[in-house]
């Protein structure tokens, strides 16, 4: 059997939302196994005058659960 848990996590990039994306996994992959798939659920942005000046992302972040693991 194959059971996957979800988290909703929040990142952030001043470079890009693709940055932010693949930053947020990166940190996620440093505690959590088995990671499986992404879903981006929202993009935004913060803005200071006329430039944005931090990218945000909500992910949905899959992982599967080791039923093996003590």
């Amino acid at each position: 059997m194959s059971t996957e848990k979800h988290l909703h996590l929040t990142g952030s990039s001043e470079v890009s939302w693709k940055d932010a994306i693949t930053q947020t996994i990166s940190e996620a992959s440093k505690s959590i196994d088995y990671l499986s798939c992404v879903t981006i659920l929202n993009q935004s942005a913060k803005i200071s005058g006329k430039k944005i000046v931090e990218y945000l992302v909500d992910l949905d972040l899959c992982f599967t659960i080791d039923h093996d693991r003590e």
